[in-house]
């Protein structure tokens, strides 16, 4: 669809409701005090950020947030961020879990979700619903999958991806006929003959322009359009999920077609797929480009001072506002806002999530007569493969690295998920420690 195709789209008929996330298990302990998409990124984001900037950038401005677990943090970000004039009609409103008179559950899944919502969604005009998820990373300008929608008279969209075989087991894949109507759905399918009946035929190469030629499957992204009256016939039931309830169902009754995506995409629910695809952010040709200013990735003003660096050693690594770097060497790493490393420290593939604040010198003078360290990195310590949560306290001579360590431990001061280390939020790693 082409750019002046795209300004034709109306989208003030379009609301965006965004999955805040259930309890993100698999990416604690960076989800022990916040919930999944207040999970920071790259430096000085948080995942929600993304969704948000991309309905901004679409030209889509009215958002709702639906949250339940952990959301504190979440809901702060969401409010020192996102503030729309009184005139454009914007807004980004944050819808958390409660009890009524009628249902006093949590919510059982996304379609759950937003049918305990809908009461809200209800007092706004719209013909066309947005799902999105608040904890993935991509970029799409949604005018296209709403413009597709419509051409194809729709009453579901759903946006997919092609993966390959090693990654479907993952995701709920679908089958489409030559109109790209979706005919078959298979959650996570494990079974190889079941994988080999759902291969994307090679006829759709040439239409989507792949010329690898291996073998594809088309991905749900979970991310859906739904027609007004359409969304409210499907969720007056019980059924708690999308993807595992409510499209297989609709797929026999309603008119679902396939919005086929080929731009990178990302779903963060490992601890894994965190860690590397922040490590991509550092190299120099980034699979997602943070800096597209075409369509920009929005967050909270810190009005942080610049980055200070005193004889540090840099290379492929993202700084944030508000770091000293003192004479350390860093390779392949992100420096979260205010992050402090010591002289004659070696960081390599190392994630720091930064600092909430700047620890006075009255506090760093106490925990030193303690024994304990200040915020942040001390000197002449060796980290790699590593994830340092905020405010967290590293000591001097410290080593760090999950070399000849099990995939998974649990410590008083550490934790080891998919291979890397992890430090907590306020963790303390005393003067001297090897892990």
């Amino acid at each position: 669809m082409s750019g002046s195709v795209r300004q034709t789209i109306n989208t003030s008929n379009v609301l965006s409701v965004i999955m805040g996330g259930g309890q993100g298990k698999r990416l604690f302990p960076l989800t022990k005090e916040r919930a999944k998409p207040a999970v920071p990124l790259a430096g000085k984001y948080r995942l929600v950020d993304i969704p948000i900037s991309n309905c901004i950038n679409s030209g889509l401005r009215r958002m709702y947030l639906l949250t339940q677990f952990n959301s504190a943090s979440l809901h702060r970000h969401i409010s020192q961020s996102y503030k729309f004039d009184h005139f454009s009609g914007g807004f980004v409103e944050i819808l958390a879990a409660e009890q009524t008179y009628s249902n006093a559950s949590w919510y059982q899944g996304t379609a759950d979700a937003v049918r305990k919502n809908m009461a809200h969604f209800m007092n706004n005009d719209w013909d066309y619903l947005l799902i999105l998820s608040g904890d993935q990373l991509f970029r799409m300008d949604f005018r296209q999958i709403i413009g597709a929608h419509k051409e194809s008279g729709a009453d579901i969209t759903v946006a997919t991806i092609p993966v390959g075989r090693a990654e479907m087991q993952a995701f709920g894949i679908m089958q489409i006929g030559s109109d790209r109507r979706i005919t078959r759905f298979v959650e996570k399918p494990k079974d190889a003959a079941v994988q080999d009946s759902l291969r994307l035929s090679p006829e759709w190469f040439g239409a989507l322009g792949i010329k690898d030629g291996r073998e594809l499957f088309l991905a749900s992204m979970g991310i859906y359009v739904f027609n007004r009256d359409v969304i409210c016939r499907l969720l007056d039931n019980k059924m708690a999920d999308f993807g595992k309830d409510i499209i297989p169902h609709a797929i026999k009754e309603s008119r679902v077609f396939s919005y086929i995506f080929q731009g990178y995409w990302e779903d963060i629910g490992t601890i894994r797929a965190f860690f590397e695809a922040n490590l991509d952010v550092t190299s120099e040709l980034p699979q997602f480009n943070f800096f597209d200013m075409d369509a920009p990735i929005f967050s909270r003003p810190r009005f942080l001072p610049a980055s200070k660096i005193n004889g540090a050693q840099i290379e492929h690594a993202v700084i944030s506002d508000g770091c000293i770097l003192n004479r350390a060497v860093i390779t392949n790493s992100i420096m979260g806002l205010r992050s402090i490393v010591g002289a004659g420290t070696v960081l390599n593939r190392t994630i720091l999530l930064g600092c909430d604040y700047y620890e006075s010198l009255e506090s760093i003078q106490e925990h030193e007569k303690a024994g304990k360290p200040r915020i942040g990195i001390g000197t002449n310590c060796r980290i790699e493969n590593v994830i340092i949560d905020k405010n967290a306290r590293i000591g001097n001579n410290v080593v760090i690295s999950p070399a000849g360590k099990p995939d998974k431990v649990d410590h008083a001061n550490y934790y080891i998920r998919d291979g890397i280390v992890v430090i907590p939020k306020n963790g303390v790693i005393p003067h001297g420690m090897v892990i």
